[in-house]
């Protein structure tokens, strides 16, 4: 007989009624009106998000990363285990909640990220965050859906202009890794012309795969 879900905590958002839910120990589930975020038993391609953006950044000195999105702070705990003691990751969040459940009912999932000294949580809009940034290392985006083939040329985010942004805000040699639920050809595209170097992984086998993008700032 499967376990049931059971409902942790709940917070309202402007974007619908937020729930973290968990079945047995170590299942957890974040829905938003209803439909799955992640599962963190689904969680294999947001950590390869952070493992593979900072294998790029090995030999960079005291390497600073910002990251969009804490999420179940996975992301964040696989960057950090790949990082050195003197980086430095900035987590830019939209809901103060996930912080407070990353600290809680989550803090064993995820290692307890959010107290590593060397984390700092700012609740802002990553793109704001991205466009006052400079020297960034890298940048990861862990994003609800992020890139799809609808997504329009001028996204604050993902749209041309914002994907110069980044570039500026990155070192060269810097790292702009994205996931997403599916490859976005038109968005490589877009990389491509923001004078990024761009390689697609699908982490995995079986099962749902989703994409991690992972653009390069040439150091040159």
């Amino acid at each position: 007989m499967a376990i049931p879900w059971q409902v942790l905590e709940r917070s309202d958002t402007r974007d619908g009624l937020l729930e973290l839910r968990r079945r047995g120990q170590d299942d957890f589930l974040v829905c938003l009106a209803g439909r799955v975020l992640m599962n963190s038993r689904e969680s294999r391609s947001e950590r390869a998000l952070a493992t593979s953006a900072c294998a790029r950044l090995v030999g960079h000195s005291a390497p600073s990363l910002l990251l969009g999105g804490l999420g179940m702070g996975l992301t964040l705990r696989a960057a950090l285990d790949a990082l050195p003691a003197d980086a430095r990751v900035s987590v830019a969040e939209l809901n103060p909640v996930m912080a407070e459940w990353c600290r809680g009912p989550l803090a064993e999932l995820n290692a307890r990220a959010c107290d590593d000294p060397r984390v700092e949580i700012v609740f802002e809009d990553v793109a704001r965050r991205i466009a006052k940034s400079r020297k960034l290392h890298g940048i990861l985006l862990d994003l609800y859906q992020g890139p799809h083939g609808r997504t329009p040329r001028r996204d604050p985010v993902y749209g041309h202009a914002a994907l110069q942004r980044a570039r500026a805000a990155l070192v060269p040699g810097g790292v702009l890794a994205v996931w997403s639920e599916d490859p976005d050809a038109a968005f490589e595209t877009r990389l491509r012309k923001a004078r990024f170097e761009v390689s697609r992984e699908r982490p995995g086998r079986g099962g749902r795969r989703h994409a991690v993008t992972v653009a390069v700032r040439p150091a040159r």
